[in-house]
């Protein structure tokens, strides 16, 4: 028989209270009290960093507290991030910058610090390792945990070491997260999104399809646009439309993609959180000041974003067998092509020269707002990579860019630069962009 335990917390102190004990909590007279019949029951949660880079800048400029902040590129950029404050004029990630402008023309606009926000982010993983070591990262700032036999190292059940780990990050990292709880990823990652920022939501068993019914079917990761442009043309606009269709028509009507709608929308969920996700891609892009036509300078630009994307591979110690190059013309349409490898690789140079053809076979007779390039297919590198007799001038490669890479990490990014980057800064700096974008993976 399961232990009948208090059914409700107190996410200011972590006090445990009875069901029915009014607010404020009697400890700390905070309101921020979570009822649930079924909160010491589940143990999958999902954590979210609340508008992540914008909360790092305000943690950093105390002036920008009460002030809309978008973390993004230039005029032509795009929105990276907006805080709370912007998004209530509408301001949304990925919006064309000059439209959040025009919603939100008193915005604080901050060009993009990665690396500050990817140290805090892995400090922020680090306080989540602390509770399991089930930790599966999303994204730089998301993760789900398995809490599942955590409770006799805690002495305490998953919600309660969830409502401490929210209250460490904001002390010692300075920014808040939401917290989804119940028995699966896709409810936990449904329920983190209810209550933000600095939420935490509960969806349990007995409440699931309830819950989901009115959500639309957007609601349902892996839904983008134009698959819920179908299911709506179909009649089916809500996740309760779903649910009351039979798994057998939405499999005829939709194929494997029908299976997988009938088992979210019940909420039904079998995937596992697992410490091992692997990275799928590693991606650099840039968004230019003005759009760009010539090839010798689009080449410049493409060469730099294979040495960041190269460094990114390195740091994470895998190689790729695809290079992917990405254009964007002035009219927003996207080219993109990719090469496959001989042999994996995460060198600057191989990557730069198998995206190279690509590049001049379709930049030609347009202008460019956007280039990008990627390494997919990935794998685990060697520690130390035996010498190739067939294969001599990518070992040379690498032991090249392996001493620049050393040169780096003693005095920093800009204390050595490889060929043609070197060549370029000579010609007078960097083309003009609003800034790099690291995609996350």
């Amino acid at each position: 028989m399961a232990e009948t335990v208090d059914l409700a917390l107190c996410l200011d102190c972590g006090a445990r209270r009875s069901e029915g004990a009014p607010s404020p909590c009697a400890a700390c007279g905070g309101r921020r009290i979570i009822r649930h019949p079924e909160l010491d029951r589940l143990s999958v949660a999902h954590v979210d960093c609340d508008a992540f880079y914008a909360a790092i800048e305000k943690r950093d400029d105390p002036a920008l507290a009460d002030r809309p902040v978008i973390v993004g590129g230039g005029v032509r950029g795009v929105v990276t991030t907006a805080c709370y404050v912007a998004r209530t004029y509408g301001v949304k990630s990925a919006m064309p910058m000059f439209k959040a402008l025009r919603a939100c023309p008193d915005a604080v606009v901050i060009k993009p610090n990665f690396p500050k926000y990817a140290a805090a982010g892995r400090d922020v993983r680090r306080l989540m390792e602390t509770l399991t070591p089930l930790v599966e990262p999303v994204s730089i700032d998301e993760a789900f945990l398995d809490l599942s036999g955590t409770r006799r190292v805690h002495q305490m059940s998953p919600a309660e070491a969830l409502a401490g780990l929210q209250r460490t990050i904001r002390r010692e990292i300075g920014i808040t997260v939401s917290i989804g709880l119940s028995f699966n990823k896709f409810l936990a990652k449904t329920a983190s999104d209810f209550d933000k920022p600095n939420g935490f939501s509960v969806i349990g068993v007995e409440e699931a399809e309830r819950v989901l019914a009115p959500l639309p079917v957007s609601a349902i990761f892996g839904v983008g646009a134009v698959l819920a442009r179908r299911l709506n043309a179909d009649g089916l606009r809500s996740i309760g439309d779903l649910q009351r269709i039979e798994r057998s028509v939405l499999i005829k009507r939709y194929g494997d993609t029908g299976l997988r709608l009938s088992d979210l929308s019940h909420g039904r969920d079998h995937r596992r959180v697992s410490a091992n996700r692997k990275t799928k891609s590693v991606s650099v892009e840039t968004t230019f000041s003005a759009d760009l036509k010539g090839g010798k300078e689009l080449e410049d630009i493409m060469w730099r974003l294979c040495d960041r994307a190269s460094s990114r591979m390195k740091a994470k110690r895998v190689v790729g067998r695809v290079v992917t190059l990405k254009l964007k013309t002035s009219d927003f349409r996207t080219i993109t092509r990719q090469v496959t490898l001989p042999r994996a690789s995460n060198l600057a140079r191989t990557m730069f020269e198998a995206a190279r053809p690509l590049l001049a076979e379709n930049a030609v007779g347009c202008a460019f707002r956007l280039i990008g390039v990627s390494y997919s297919e990935l794998s685990a590198s060697e520690e130390n990579p035996q010498p190739d007799m067939f294969h001599g001038e990518e070992e040379k490669q690498r032991s090249e860019e392996g001493a620049i890479d050393e040169i780096r990490r003693k005095f920093g990014d800009d204390a050595i630069a490889l060929g043609r980057d070197y060549a370029r800064k000579r010609r007078g700096g960097s083309p003009a962009t609003d800034g790099d974008a690291d995609e996350p993976s």
